[in-house]
């Protein structure tokens, strides 16, 4: 018995000792010749720069602002171009709606050399003054999902990486975009916010909707909390710019609320960091 105590002991050390990465080097069963199970990605085939959208159709849009773009891979919600910017290889791969399948890109993509994450995606302003066809930066998410609790204990934050959230501002800024920076919450139902009264938990739903609000939540979507906790988990870094399509509270209140669709801003951000942040580890 003291002998499997002690082995069980070295397996631990050498865990803590090797890092995150430790759990890589155990073989991947689902994965052939190297191949990712469900990017259908291999090691090279993406930059360590990589923007993730949610929208599949998204992919070719952002690729088109590369150098040099490449379809790599398609498959499911996952299209996936490589192409370069200021001469360093950058990606983009779609990551479909939600947290289990932006978190299975996360850990794929992490496994073929990705190490700097953009989310760009699409939000509803919370605070009166989000207005539609702003631009929000996440520096942190409300875990109202269930994808981070598989990562870290419920006490551990949701944040992005300090560097890409400024990054992401400076090239806001560069832009001359409207935005705002702060909080967002994450949910895994869309309709449990947008139609929150048919639930059987609707008091729950509208409770922490207002509890959200008051506490100065800037918009609503549905990504970022699990990226930035499971970029926390795998020892990467990640970031978030969402482009507000309209905001319910205003609409409550009968204030101008127009619908918008085009994400051209929040793609042309992020394209924008990625060059900074390409910079600025230059000169490291």
């Amino acid at each position: 018995m003291a002998d499997k105590k002690t082995k069980i002991k070295k397996i631990v050390d050498s865990d803590r000792d090797n890092g995150r990465n430790y759990i890589y080097k155990k073989r991947n069963i689902y994965s052939k010749a190297g191949e990712q199970y469900h990017l259908k990605l291999k090691p090279g085939d993406v930059g360590e720069y990589v923007i993730v959208p949610g929208d599949p159709k998204r992919s070719e849009k952002i690729a088109a602002y590369f150098d040099n773009p490449k379809l790599i891979a398609d498959s499911r919600e996952y299209i996936t171009y490589t192409g370069t910017l200021l001469g360093k290889k950058v990606s983009v791969c779609s990551t479909g709606i939600g947290g289990p399948s932006a978190a299975i890109a996360m850990e794929e993509l992490v496994k073929v050399g990705a190490k700097y994450f953009i989310r760009v995606g699409t939000c509803g302003g919370m605070q009166l003054d989000v207005k539609s066809d702003d631009v929000v930066i996440a520096t942190g998410a409300v875990r109202m999902e269930g994808t981070s609790k598989e990562y870290a204990p419920i006490e551990w934050p949701s944040v992005a990486d300090y560097h890409i959230v400024n990054a992401l501002a400076d090239a806001t800024r560069l832009l001359k975009y409207n935005y705002h920076v702060g909080v967002v919450e994450c949910k895994d139902s869309f309709y449990g916010q947008h139609s929150p009264e048919k639930s059987p938990v609707f008091y729950e739903l509208l409770n922490k909707w207002e509890a959200w609000c008051r506490l100065g939540c800037l918009a609503s979507e549905m990504e970022s909390a699990a990226l930035f906790v499971v970029a926390n988990a795998l020892g990467v870094k990640a970031g978030t710019v969402l482009h507000v399509v309209a905001n319910q509270e205003r609409e409550k209140r009968k204030m101008k609320n127009p619908v918008s669709h085009d994400t051209d801003k929040a793609i042309k951000v992020a394209v924008e960091a990625i060059k900074l942040l390409i910079k600025e580890n230059k000169k490291k």
